[in-house]
């Protein structure tokens, strides 16, 4: 069996929480909702996977494998339970590494103010700062969550108004080390395209997004951010002079303490997909053949972040029946 890449998504991203009733109510008040739900009270633990789900949503109504933009958060039994347990979310010394996923929005001041009448935090308000057309709002276990606007600043200034139904999971942000071999992997093993470039050189490092799809728009709907309006994109952060420090390495979110866990793609051919990465040499966390789970695997990026790779069961059923 043969694999073609360019029918590769980028399905989710994992997260670990603390309490699900607390996390699942916060990413509902985005607008996002529970499309899948998967239990495993032998090994302790439920996945909950969080997308947009209306009918203006990318992806809609598409198995979950054949869908873009999802937050899958692990719950360990108990944590809920422990005073003293806490994720680390990735934005804090000597654990940085993971940075936030993205929301963009239709009206921004709207949805802004929308959450901060319901009396969530934030890490960065649109009137903090220089960047007026951001925010970073903070879930329950402090993740940061940006915002993004899809329309212009200018124009939604004064809009009481935000429609939850055309917001979309953006994008997902990871720092790497050495970009040159960080989208080398995402682009030549994964199968991504750099869909866009954001260079901020005087305060020292560059933004790359990627992802799977037709390629970026020429025109800008927002006048600063052609990606805007996509869900499933991949942001690397790359700090300048990282990659000439041998000794420097940010934290996986596996390594204690545990947070992030893992980007995940799906794939048209499991199997084949990975023979494929087999023969580009890639490091594996975890073979298909390893353990008991055979129907998944996990390879590691550069900078030895985790990225699972599962079937697309809209193209292939895992189950013959």
């Amino acid at each position: 069996m043969a694999t073609d890449p360019s029918k590769y998504k980028f399905n989710h991203s994992m997260i670990r929480i603390k309490d699900p009733a607390r996390s699942v109510k916060f990413y509902e008040f985005l607008g996002m909702k529970l499309i899948q739900k998967f239990e495993q009270p032998e090994a302790k633990f439920d996945l909950y996977f969080m997308a947009y789900d209306s009918p203006k949503a990318t992806s809609a109504g598409n198995h979950v494998t054949d869908r873009e933009g999802i937050i899958e958060m692990t719950h360990n039994y108990g944590t809920e339970n422990d005073d003293n347990y806490k994720v680390t979310n990735g934005n804090t010394e000597p654990y940085k590494g993971f940075g936030h996923t993205c929301v963009s929005v239709d009206n921004i001041q709207a949805a802004c103010q929308r959450i901060e009448d319901a009396g969530y935090e934030f890490q960065k308000k649109l009137t903090d700062g220089r960047m007026r057309s951001i925010a970073f709002v903070l879930d329950p276990d402090n993740y940061w969550v940006e915002v993004i606007a899809r329309n212009p600043v200018d124009k939604t200034e004064g809009v009481k108004e935000t429609d939850l139904s055309t917001y979309r999971m953006n994008h997902t942000m990871i720092r790497v080390k050495d970009p040159e071999k960080s989208i080398e992997f995402y682009r030549d093993v994964l199968g991504m395209q750099l869909k866009r470039t954001s260079e901020n050189k005087d305060a020292g490092f560059t933004l790359y997004f990627l992802g799977y799809g037709p390629p970026a728009s020429s025109s800008s709907p927002n006048g600063v951010n052609p990606t805007a309006d996509r869900e499933g994109l991949l942001e690397l952060t790359w700090n300048y002079g990282t990659e000439k420090d041998e000794s420097f390495k940010y934290h996986n979110g596996n390594d204690q303490p545990q947070g992030f866990g893992h980007v995940a793609i799906t794939v048209d051919d499991l199997e084949a997909a990975c023979s494929r990465f087999e023969s580009l040499n890639v490091n594996w966390k975890k073979r298909l053949t390893d353990g008991r789970m055979k129907h998944v695997a996990f390879i590691l990026d550069p900078d030895n972040y985790w990225v699972e790779v599962l079937q697309n069961e809209k193209i292939k059923p895992r189950w013959n029946m």
